[in-house]
């Protein structure tokens, strides 16, 4: 997530300091990605450092101001128009957890797989519920929606990263599911050509009533 160039957006619409920030941020994308005060500031450090946002003074409060400059505004133009790269994804620690899984003996991969599937539909519900109070109708417990008077850009941005966690959730579901049906298809392949469950087949191995070498033309799946 580029804090950098959310920040800048917020202030390309007017001056702010730094828990003003924080507060819209957490405003138009709820608190899916948290930000902590000092990562805000530090931040701001460095958009001053690099001459695309300067403080502004203080306002009656002490706080300081900051204000973005044209080249901020310039920064921020080409952010928006330029597509998020997938060149470098980054680091699926799910991912990672099932490719070392199933290459680390004694891990029960399946139990891997479920856990983390009863979570991740945990998580699509907890989402699903916010997402009923967002639009204002009733959540399980009988709650209503966001409280009236808020803000129409921001409910509706607030929306949208909804829908992206659920529709991340929903992927990630098919996903695991997708890694279980493949982790039997391999299962029943290694127990169709002779080996145990838990073990890999072996090339060099022969079938029984079969020499060492194996019959002409004939290759083991």
């Amino acid at each position: 997530m580029s804090v950098k160039h959310a920040l800048l957006a917020l202030l390309e619409q007017q001056p702010m300091y730094g828990y003003q920030l924080r507060a819209e941020f957490e405003q138009r994308t709820g608190t899916a990605w948290p930000l902590n005060v000092g990562q805000v500031y530090t931040t701001l450090t460095r958009l001053e450092r690099d001459g695309l946002a300067l403080a502004a003074g203080e306002d009656d409060e002490g706080h300081v101001v900051y204000r973005i400059t044209d080249a901020g505004r310039d920064e921020v133009a080409t952010w928006f128009t330029t597509p998020v790269a997938r060149t470098q994804p980054p680091r699926d620690e799910l991912a990672i957890k099932l490719a070392l899984a199933v290459t680390v003996p004694g891990v029960d991969v399946g139990t891997v797989i479920q856990q983390q599937r009863s979570a991740t539909m945990a998580a699509l519900q907890d989402y699903t519920r916010l997402k009923r109070r967002a639009a204002g109708g009733p959540d399980a417990t009988g709650a209503t929606g966001a409280p009236g008077g808020a803000d129409e850009r921001a409910d509706l941005a607030w929306s949208l990263v909804l829908d992206s966690l659920v529709f991340g959730a929903e992927a990630e579901i098919r996903w695991l599911d997708h890694c279980e049906a493949r982790l039997r298809r391999a299962a029943s392949e290694r127990e169709a050509a002779g080996a145990r469950p838990d073990e890999a087949p072996s090339p060099s191995r022969p079938e029984a009533g079969q020499p060492a070498g194996g019959s002409p033309g004939r290759s083991r799946r």
